[in-house]
């Protein structure tokens, strides 16, 4: 029986981050950030091709000292501060089908995710693959406190509940919410070229909220850094 992977794994990192300049390949703790996306994905042992989608002669030559393969150059079209995940995903399957690869499987892995776990990334894995009708999968984490009591803020300072009819609902009975994780996406190479919107086509894994960081800021990538060394960055597999 032949079990070798066939998946496709798309790392895409972009040079252009304003808010935090050259993101992707900034040492957090003692590696490149995008290191952990890479080594996450080649641990994991789902992949036949670890690519990562890149405008950047310096993140690619790091990308490949890190193990995985950059073989073609991300257009500028696809490289500015507004173009989405999902065509970022579909140029880097044609480009990867133009050079052999010929799998079933993509998974989009951000590279700012320096908590991910290669055992996270195989249960999305098994979820899609048992789940029937699923275009794809993803983590989630949930909310700390119930959405259900939020509040809104008018100008002057005063507060009124988004959903009055839970004022009165004890906490424990209010439904759970969920967030998007940010850290991966198992879909079908047919999936991601179809275009199908990721939230409203998906199935997900839950995480456990210490192991979900967004880093968009210099406080973020702080606090990320900060947790890093309370606990490190646990087992990846």
């Amino acid at each position: 029986m032949n079990t070798a992977p066939t998946a496709l794994a798309v790392i895409p990192a972009r040079g252009g981050s304003k808010r935090i300049p050259r993101k992707n390949i900034r040492p957090f703790g003692d590696r490149p950030m995008i290191s952990y996306a890479i080594g996450a994905a080649l641990e994991s042992g789902l992949f036949q091709r670890v690519v990562v989608s890149t405008d950047d002669a310096e993140i690619a030559a790091i990308a490949r000292a890190e193990g995985a393969d950059v073989p073609f150059e991300r257009p500028a079209d696809l490289s500015d501060d507004f173009t989405p995940t999902v065509p970022v995903i579909q140029h880097a399957i044609t480009a990867c089908r133009e050079d052999g690869w010929s799998g079933a499987m993509v998974c989009c892995i951000y590279p700012g995710v320096p908590f991910i776990r290669s055992s996270d990334i195989a249960e999305a894995l098994a979820l899609l693959e048992n789940a029937g009708g699923a275009g794809y999968a993803f983590p989630v984490t949930h909310f700390p406190s119930p959405i259900q009591r939020a509040l809104r803020r008018d100008a002057g300072g005063g507060v009124a509940p988004f959903a009055p009819e839970h004022v009165a609902t004890r906490t424990q009975d209010l439904e759970p919410a969920y967030f998007d994780a940010g850290q991966f996406y198992w879909g079908s190479a047919e999936t991601w070229l179809a275009g199908l919107n990721i939230h409203a086509n998906g199935r997900a894994i839950v995480l456990p909220e210490w192991r979900v960081v967004d880093i968009d800021t210099p406080e973020d990538w702080d606090r990320a850094e900060a947790l890093f060394r309370a606990i490190g960055s646990g087992s990846r597999n």
